[in-house]
């Protein structure tokens, strides 16, 4: 396949204004000005023209629980928190995404080609999160990277579910104390398993304390559900304390500290901010945040947090975000390749270069804008959304 004649944004330091993009076995073969690729399709293969359009990677939803919180289906279709028990680590978002949920056809619609999903905020460690591709039937087809963070959430929501419950936590010392245990735990689980396998002596696995490994390894992050200042500070000693990477997710209040936050050196996705402020952790979220941190150094995601926010507002939630001081490269950058980059998929996707997935979205306009149509969405080569009419 061939997409020749628009604006391309590669994400990857280059625009082009007039350019052609060849996809070969669901890859990005060649991109460039037209001068640099050449037109040569083979018998049959289809020639995409998208003259006067924006051509751009797919958009990239960094953190949402579209498919385990299902619309449409109440508590049948919730599947989000496992609200029994504040540790529940060894939960995986995979064993619970119905991805036949009508939200998935939004976000194809939208130019949303991948997302981050996984377990809710009640407990203070939720589960392992999923980033998948946004269209098929068969979950284990759809995944580009399992598990791709662990959740663990600080403040409101743990203390809110287990205060009634006559059970910890019901202060924000004991989230953290918590959350302390369990790392530090894995942690000495770990040495022994990595002791045992010097000394070529069997070790009994632990099925709550192997999910952690992927954590304290560095393959993956803690994805920390934090709005307020304290709780943000609270997630960052503890991440410290172990040497383990970390996003802050939400992050409503982190204009408040953006030159302390630029300092420690951790992602936020922001949002969503695009719903009310119906808890007394979010009274201070706003549209500027994204922008303050960006300023600052901290590298932004913009998130709709689906269902808290539709997933298809997640590009005017960036045109928000720009309209509130954020910088409109930075707005594209915020739902492409920083998410891609704060997921731990950039080598597959977030930006249009050779080798990498050919996600794509093509618009007839910038799509933070509220007028602004998708006309394709292709994923993995093939187009899975077409809006132009036939000639």
């Amino acid at each position: 396949m061939y997409i020749v004649g628009g604006r391309i944004l590669t994400m990857a330091g280059r625009e082009i204004p007039e350019g052609i993009l060849q996809i070969r076995n669901g890859k990005i073969a060649q991109v460039g000005a037209r001068g640099e690729v050449k037109l040569q399709p083979e018998e049959g293969e289809q020639v995409v023209i998208a003259k006067n359009a924006l051509i751009m990677p797919g958009i990239i939803e960094a953190h949402c629980h579209m498919g385990i919180m299902e619309e449409k289906k109440s508590t049948e279709g919730d599947d989000c928190n496992e609200t029994v028990d504040p540790l529940t680590p060894a939960l995986r978002a995979i064993d619970g995404i119905n991805p036949m949920d009508a939200a998935f056809d939004d976000a194809v619609r939208a130019g949303i080609t991948a997302a981050m999903i996984g377990p809710g905020s009640s407990n203070v460690v939720g589960g392992q999160f999923a980033m998948v591709k946004t269209k098929g039937r068969r979950i284990d087809d759809l995944i580009l990277k399992s598990p791709a963070a662990m959740k663990v959430a600080f403040g409101e929501n743990p203390k809110v579910n287990y205060s009634g419950q006559n059970k910890s936590p019901v202060t924000r010392m004991a989230i953290a104390a918590m959350l302390r245990r369990e790392l530090w735990e894995s942690r000495e689980y770990l040495r022994q398993k990595q002791e045992a396998a010097e000394k070529g002596e069997y070790f009994a696995p632990d099925f709550e304390k192997e999910c952690y490994l992927p954590v304290l390894r560095g393959d993956i992050p803690l994805k920390a559900h934090v709005h307020r200042v304290d709780d943000i500070f609270t997630a960052i000693r503890i991440a410290k304390e172990f040497g383990i990477k970390m996003t802050m997710d939400h992050c409503s209040e982190g204009h408040l500290v953006a030159e302390e936050l630029a300092k420690e050196g951790f992602p936020a996705i922001v949002g969503p901010d695009l719903t009310s402020r119906n808890k007394i952790e979010v009274q201070n979220m706003s549209f500027k945040t994204a922008g303050v941190l960006n300023r600052a150094g901290v590298m932004v995601a913009i998130t709709t947090d689906h269902p808290v926010s539709q997933i298809q507002t997640l590009p005017l939630c960036a045109g928000l975000a720009v309209k509130a001081g954020l910088p409109m490269e930075e707005g594209f950058r915020a739902i492409t390749i920083y998410p891609a980059k704060i997921c731990g998929v950039a080598d597959r996707i977030g930006s249009l270069e050779v080798g990498k997935d050919a996600d794509i979205a093509i618009f007839d306009g910038n799509p933070m804008e509220i007028f602004t149509r998708t006309l394709y969405t292709i994923i993995n080569g093939e187009i899975v959304y077409c809006n132009v009419p036939r000639e």
